[in-house]
């Protein structure tokens, strides 16, 4: 009967950083990409040795910049990997010299340990104990597997009998950790009474799984635990486990070794094709799209820059040189068109950005201060820091200025065409969906103030906001831009008459035509 840990998992909010350390500096092997099985919109990467073998693996969900947890409380604080013994000389050298920051050596539980912290904050120990790797990696000091993790609880005694329940039996204690151990591994439980309560956020250890012998045992389990919170059983494609929470509320799961990761891709290539839960088939090529891209060590890569506004590229497989800069509704994110502009225009660059103002905590790109009234200085102070971020990035990224076209939706499209009225010229190509007018006192332009603008406004016959799009048709038509202006029988969502005037007007340059 295995016994142990069978996978750790955290979150992360850089992906890019996430596969450097744990693929790059680490050395593990990516063994599997896939959509997230609670949401597909999150991707989840596994990493391990060689076959990604239970008791090796890492794994992360990625909220690409997303808000930042806090370790506490009911949460694996700490994840422990086994080296070799004698690589810990060798380990302190690399860290050093990829300046990764890092503790020690020390002695812990009679182990010399090092301590490292991952981009996100997340403390790595290397532990160097003699734990052979059931599927070794090339790098001969890589880990072997997972040596432990480190739970905080204010329960230590409750905390340790819920888990020996899993085929773990007491070890030694440590000041204030007590040790349990199983055939593989060991689980430190820290009494940590008094501390605050842990938050789930990225930078934090989401969950341990612990192995179970097969299905039969998880179901097992789930009726020994049935007074608990425990959940129903999950297929996960890769494994079958349940969650349930401890008595000081770590997430816990129990899965099965079986079938493991090369279910679906051969051992020689294992991680190299995005996976996505069964039910997407519809969403797939979108979700596709909308989750992060990421280059493994060696492989070309697009430098990521830090620029004021949070955004996401999306690279197309044949790529032509023309970019489409993505600016989302009320309540939405830099992903938020992100699919329905790759239906748009397959082989352009998607460059999504994030508004930078908030209202009840839902994202905006200004305030507003009723349903058909807006805040006048946040919308000049806004554009003028989005001019600064497109010019950033076009410089940053070597992005063709006369390429792009700027496509928002709702409060996004009504930024560009606030934007295009106060500075003509600066904009050549835009997709306005749903767009009203904002502007208050809007600039009188002159009769050729827009010309070589080309624009397209796709309206919706029911939408209950349709009155403030006229407005902003006059300015832009006052000005001598090419508008073309085409009214679906929808509302204010979003649909495949979207896409399919975008590609007819796209295809056509974006010349105007006279549509009703």
């Amino acid at each position: 009967m295995p016994t142990g840990i069978h996978h750790v998992t955290g979150i992360t909010r850089r992906v890019q950083a996430n596969v450097d350390f744990y693929a790059g500096f680490l050395g593990l092997r990516l063994v599997k990409r896939t959509g997230g099985f609670e949401d597909a919109e999150q991707l989840h990467l596994f990493y391990g040795d060689a076959l990604g073998s239970p008791g090796s693996v890492v794994s992360f969900l990625v909220w690409e910049d997303g808000a930042p947890g806090r370790v506490g409380l009911g949460q694996v604080a700490e994840i422990a990997l086994a080296v070799p013994p004698q690589s810990i000389g060798d380990w302190v050298t690399r860290a050093m010299t990829a300046r990764v920051p890092v503790e020690g050596p020390a002695r812990e539980m009679g182990e010399t340990v090092l301590r490292l912290k991952d981009p996100d904050g997340v403390i790595v120990k290397l532990v160097g104990v003699d734990l052979p790797a059931t599927a070794p990696l090339p790098d001969p000091i890589a880990p072997t597997r997972l040596r432990g993790v480190t739970i905080l609880t204010e329960t230590p005694q409750q905390t340790a009998a819920f888990i020996e329940r899993f085929g773990y039996r007491p070890g030694p204690a440590e000041g204030a950790i007590r040790r349990l151990l199983s055939d593989r591994d060991a689980i430190d439980i820290r009494d940590a009474t008094g501390f605050f309560p842990g938050i789930a956020g990225t930078g934090i250890l989401d969950h341990i799984a612990f192995r179970a012998t097969d299905a039969e045992a998880v179901e097992a389990m789930r009726l020994a635990l049935k007074d608990t919170d425990v959940t129903n059983v999950h297929d996960r494609r890769y494994f079958m486990s349940l969650y349930v929470r401890e008595p000081g509320n770590t997430l816990l799961e129990y899965a099965t070794d079986a079938p493991g990761f090369t279910v679906d891709e051969p051992a020689e290539h294992l991680g190299e094709t995005l996976f996505l839960p069964p039910g997407n088939n519809v969403r797939a090529q979108e979700l596709r799209v909308v989750l992060p891209q990421f280059a493994l060590p060696g492989q070309e890569r697009l430098p990521a820059r830090d620029l004021h506004f949070i955004h996401r590229f999306h690279h197309p497989d044949e790529p032509d040189d023309s970019t489409l800069v993505l600016l989302h509704g009320t309540g939405g994110d830099e992903t938020q068109i992100m699919g329905l502009a790759a239906r748009m225009a397959p082989h352009a660059t998607l460059l999504g950005v994030r508004g930078r103002s908030t209202e009840e905590g839902i994202n905006r790109w200004f305030r507003r201060l009723d349903m058909m009234r807006f805040d006048q200085a946040d919308i000049l102070s806004e554009i003028e820091a989005f001019r600064a971020f497109l010019a950033e990035a076009v410089r940053a990224y070597g992005l063709d200025p006369q390429r792009l076209t700027l496509v928002g939706y709702s409060n996004g499209a009504n930024l560009i065409g606030a934007l295009a009225q106060l500075y003509p010229h600066e904009t050549q190509s835009a997709i306005l969906l749903r767009a009203m007018q904002v502007l208050e006192q809007p600039p009188v332009l002159a009769p050729d103030a827009l010309a070589g603008l080309r624009v397209l406004m796709l309206n919706g016959s029911s939408d209950p906001y349709a009155e403030g799009a006229p407005p902003l048709e006059a300015a832009l038509r006052a000005g001598g831009a090419e508008l073309q202006v085409t009214t679906l029988p929808q509302g204010h969502e979003l649909a495949t008459g979207d896409v399919r005037a975008a590609q007819d007007w796209l295809r056509r340059g974006g010349a105007p035509a006279a549509t009703s």
